[in-house]
């Protein structure tokens, strides 16, 4: 019996990269068998860069592999349209967000697909380990009862996943409003690499309130923020009893005794550690709220919780524990199409139920 999880990988850009770098730094865990790609030379790329089997088609793939399920990141124009294609083999799909671009082919993507099919996405920051770390104290009822969580790390959907979550909101309607600001900033790193000068460029801040009734969620984000050298990042959770603010928990042990403690990296090979160079977790008042499990590979808290879908796709396989579903997924992505379409008409504006709701 194959211990290794098994996978194909759609696609060959800057996000299909993650996986291709996880599988080649832990071969014991994870076994690529193969990367689509329909362009002749990154299928050379693939092979003679990556040193993984490169194939042309789909068809192509799966005459020659049966593996445990295939990642698909491609663009979001396209991957409704390809997910309803790779549903036709029958094979199971774990797809980059978001699983589509607009309501029409969120709501055709859950029809279709309904609550059967072996789908799951692959959206991440909820995985990354500071916030899987944060989550865990907002579930252990240390704040109380959570009513406020602001969110100022990532774009759109990322954002409202993250808010959700800490919020504990599931399909609830919001009432929404948004505004959208041109601001002016030296231009920082992106996903290319570094700038070569210095450059004055416009940015989009995005600013939105999303009123649950008895729970509130704000988005604060300037594009490129999580990039920037200048810009900082926020996660602002509120409880009845305490809050948390980035890596700092503030609580009330009863109701006299406040207590503060610091969520604390633990990090290996800094001065004199010579165990490697990697993560090993995340503590907080001499608990883990966090261990690594993939030690020693030196990988980025992105690339760490990359590769935790991963795991957590084949666990849903195996044992029918959801992790993010495309009714979860198509909720995020809805929400953040509403705080667009609210900013637009410069007007508060209602997120309805949807189909996936029920």
């Amino acid at each position: 019996m194959n211990s290794k999880i098994s996978f194909a990988v759609i696609g060959i850009g800057w996000r299909a990269e993650f996986y291709l770098r996880i599988a080649r730094a832990l071969p014991d865990q994870f076994e690529l068998v193969g990367v689509v790609s329909s362009r002749r030379n990154k299928r050379k790329e693939i092979e003679d860069k990556w040193n993984f089997k490169a194939y042309s088609s789909i068809e192509n793939l799966l005459a020659a592999e049966r593996p445990d399920f295939v990642v698909l990141s491609i663009s979001k124009n396209a991957a409704a349209e390809v997910i309803l294609k790779l549903s036709d083999y029958e094979i199971p799909i774990l797809a980059e967000t978001p699983p589509a671009d607009n309501l029409k082919d969120l709501i055709k993507l859950n029809k279709v697909l309904a609550s059967n099919y072996p789908i799951q996405i692959a959206e991440q920051y909820h995985l990354q380990p500071l916030n899987q770390a944060i989550l865990k104290l907002v579930d252990s009822g240390k704040l109380g009862k959570i009513n406020y969580a602001k969110i100022s790390i990532s774009h759109g959907y990322h954002a409202v996943s993250l808010m959700r979550k800490a919020l504990g909101i599931k399909f609830e309607t919001a009432e929404i409003e948004a505004r959208f600001f041109e601001n002016q900033i030296v231009k920082g790193p992106g996903r290319s690499g570094y700038p070569s000068k210095k450059e004055i460029v416009n940015r989009q801040h995005e600013f939105a309130f999303l009123n649950f009734g008895d729970r509130l969620g704000v988005y604060d984000f300037e594009r490129n923020q999580h990039r920037s050298w200048i810009r900082s990042n926020e996660i602002l959770i509120r409880g009845t009893e305490g809050e948390i603010r980035n890596s700092t928990l503030s609580y009330l042990k009863d109701f006299k005794t406040p207590v503060e403690l610091e969520l604390k990296r633990q990090d290996a090979g800094i001065n004199q550690n010579l165990e490697g160079f990697h993560l090993k977790g995340i503590t907080c008042g001499g608990e883990w709220l966090y261990q690594n499990p993939f030690l020693p590979a030196r990988f980025s808290d992105d690339e760490i919780a990359v590769a935790t879908t991963l795991i957590r796709m084949k666990d849903y396989l195996d044992n029918d524990r959801e992790f993010y579903s495309l009714a979860e997924a198509s909720q995020d992505q809805y929400l953040a199409l509403k705080i667009i379409d609210s900013a637009a008409e410069d007007k508060k504006i209602f997120a309805e139920s949807q189909p996936w709701a029920n």
